[in-house]
């Protein structure tokens, strides 16, 4: 009766734990999703931005080159130094009251050099056929790579119609396997930062943008007050001098130091030991050091409250946002675009990481297989430049070694001829 019991009760457990999580799912909202599969250009526009100059690039709709399922596909920046500018509309939607999560994967296939890979998210009427960089958007979010110094990771908000930068110094992943990309704004002004589903960085609105005056200041006129204890140390007051300890001598005759047996008292007067240090004396007398009971630390200047800081509880709420948009330069194209998510459910967006990363060892596998072949391609191609240069190093030998024998051989008919004129002459 008891293990029945028992199995009953794990039973009732493991069913309340399924309807929890369905029952809360049933609340988390996917605003959007795009796995780019077929019928993806339908909700897609190509701007124009930048055609009529001949410096706009097109997305192209693969797998790529070492996806881990050949069927997953994303859009592919595909022409070198050019701008690439593509949106979607979405349903319309605040952030107000609720969690915002912004996900989505990016696979760099070349030696970017120097170009982005951030999406935005954009509020009001856009006219996506002329979507460019000078678009307005409320987020962006992404790598931005340029040489090796700059690996930096956007996250910029847009509040009151001013952009602000995130301060802190993030850094994306630059190898060549996918990566996700997260950023989770919570109603509280908290943020999180993921990569590949694992927190990077963490922080407040409040302290990480300089978007509102700080809450708290220091008190630059403060001043330390005078019976403020510092000294973590402080002489011992019942510690009392040793008797005699002045009179022990800093140096004493040498016990161990003899005479010399040739000395003359007469001649070098009344012999005296050299002095060596006094293993007695201790230096001038102080006073043992005990804890300061009044130890209030070191003194800091405090912080009060900023007169100039109003909150705004709505710090956190984007303006209602009705697209997201791709918009990069890149000098070096080949950057995959794929699992672009905008969701209110942090675990929903944690699940589509999990499921995309199980095939994570076959794109590793499929890199390296195509690193051989890239390394292998190179090879072949500096020995044919290789063997191209000593062929026309030979063929420059071959050339030089004529006009040597042909000048010679000018010269020699110019002798000749001058030999001949003399011959003329004289007879």
């Amino acid at each position: 009766m008891g293990k029945s019991k028992h199995r009953l009760l794990s039973l009732t457990a493991l069913l309340l734990a399924v309807l929890v999580s369905l029952f809360c799912s049933s609340f988390a909202e996917i605003i959007f999703e795009e796995r780019f599969e077929d019928g993806w250009q339908s909700r897609w526009v190509r701007s124009d931005w930048k055609r009529s100059e001949g410096k706009a690039g097109t997305f192209k709709h693969t797998a790529g080159k070492w996806s881990g399922d050949p069927d997953d596909k994303g859009i592919q920046t595909t022409t070198d130094a050019r701008h690439y500018a593509i949106s979607a509309k979405i349903p319309e939607f605040s952030n107000k009251n609720r969690t915002l999560v912004v996900q989505y994967s990016f696979r760099l296939e070349q030696d970017i050099e120097c170009g982005g890979g951030y999406i935005k998210l954009l509020s009001g009427y856009v006219n996506q056929k002329k979507f460019g960089g000078d678009t307005p958007y409320s987020m962006m979010f992404g790598p931005d790579i340029c040489g090796t110094q700059t690996k930096k990771l956007h996250v910029i908000l847009s509040y009151q119609g001013q952009n602000y930068p995130i301060k802190k110094d993030l850094q994306c992943e630059t190898d060549k396997l996918t990566h996700f990309y997260t950023f989770i704004l919570r109603p509280d002004a908290s943020y999180s930062v993921l990569i590949d589903g694992r927190e990077r960085d963490s922080g407040s609105m409040y302290t990480d943008w300089d978007i509102l005056p700080p809450r708290k200041i220091k008190a630059v006129n403060a001043k330390k007050p005078a019976d403020w204890e510092d000294r973590e140390y402080i002489d011992d007051p019942n510690a009392v001098k040793p008797e005699g300890y002045d009179s022990i001598p800093r140096e004493i005759p040498d016990p161990k130091a003899k005479q010399p047996h040739d000395w003359d008292e007469d001649e070098d007067g009344i012999w005296r030991p050299p002095k060596i240090p006094n293993p007695a004396y201790r230096g001038p007398w102080k006073p043992k050091k005990i804890k300061n009971p009044n130890y209030k630390g070191k003194w800091k200047i405090p912080w009060i409250d900023n007169p100039e800081f109003e909150d705004d509880p709505d710090l956190y709420v984007l303006k209602p946002i009705k697209y997201v948009g791709i918009e990069v330069w890149q000098v070096k194209a080949g950057s995959v675009y794929d699992n672009i998510l905008i969701c209110d459910d942090p675990d929903y967006a944690k699940q589509v990481v999990q499921e995309v990363f199980a095939n994570r060892e076959i794109e590793k596998e499929a890199l390296e297989e195509a690193e051989k072949v890239r390394k292998a391609k190179e090879e072949e191609e500096a020995q044919r430049a290789r063997e191209e240069g000593e062929r026309r190093r030979r063929d420059r030998g071959d050339d030089r070694r004529h006009r040597d024998r042909r000048d010679r051989y000018n010269r020699v008919s110019i002798f000749m001829s001058k030999l001949i004129h003399l011959h003329d002459m004289f007879i």
